[in-house]
């Protein structure tokens, strides 16, 4: 047999075997049209039981910090670096790697919370996420110049720059804001209506900004990550958010 004849052969099994192998693979695998293949398998299923597997190794680990208040996990170095990893895994695409958000995405290393600060909110918040939402209020509150004054008073609420007229004339349209925001203008947490005698502007500062508010409204939302994140490593993670605006209450000593 000459070289070329042995190279042909050699093709010749190598085709059936490929040939062999797909036909296997669509047994036991999907690939033909909408067969499932024998084996059932799916790539959702196949990351769903990594997923899960991660979840069985890490359980100890959490289980470890999981009777720990979360004011003194905060200071447990170890407990607070595991955090930090979830934290950039799983927060800091909104919040920022340094946790001091953006417009848009609030800054947790302050202590302006728009659904409360305790650890039992920041856990809540992290389990079922939230949704704020702003309607459109321009109708309750007047034609244009009316939009404008009321925006001038929301601005000297903060003593930020305003027109001091245009304030006094909006003073009496902030009865539309004032269900939501309180009288005062100091929020509700209840809501998740910000406090607007501060100088935090989550969504722009200005008369243009408020105008935008006032007229379009604004829907905001943080999803839940209690489908993704055991308990557990919610109360790390918690406990970490929490220490970024807040002091331990005493060294996590009971914890190794």
């Amino acid at each position: 047999m000459s070289p070329r004849q042995i190279a042909r052969w050699i093709a010749r099994v190598r085709g059936l075997k490929t040939v062999a192998f797909s036909a296997a693979y669509l047994v036991f695998y999907p690939g033909l049209g909408s067969a499932p293949g024998s084996l059932r398998w799916t790539s959702l299923g196949q990351y769903q039981a990594e997923q899960q597997a991660a979840r069985d190794a890490a359980a100890p680990l959490y289980a470890a910090y999981a009777q720990t208040p979360i004011p003194e996990l905060a200071g447990h170095a170890r407990a607070m670096a595991i955090g930090e990893r979830l934290f950039a895994n799983n927060c800091a695409a909104c919040h920022g790697a340094d946790a001091r958000g953006s417009k848009g995405f609030p800054n947790l290393t302050d202590k302006d919370w728009l659904y409360g600060g305790s650890p039992e909110r920041i856990v809540e918040t992290i389990t079922n996420g939230r949704v704020g939402q702003m309607p459109p209020m321009a109708a309750a509150v007047g034609d244009a110049k009316d939009v404008h004054n009321l925006a001038h008073y929301v601005l000297s609420l903060s003593n930020s720059p305003h027109d001091d007229i245009s304030a006094a004339a909006g003073r009496s349209k902030f009865v539309a804001c004032a269900a939501c925001h309180g009288a005062d203008g100091k929020g509700n947490p209840a809501l998740g209506a910000p406090n607007l005698t501060d100088k935090v502007w989550l969504h722009g500062w200005g008369e243009e900004a408020i105008t935008a508010m006032v007229m379009n409204g604004k829907t905001n939302t943080m999803p839940a990550h209690g489908s993704r994140l055991s308990a557990e490593q919610i109360h790390v993670l918690a406990a970490y958010v929490w220490g970024l605006s807040n002091t331990p209450v005493v060294p996590a000593a009971a914890v190794k």
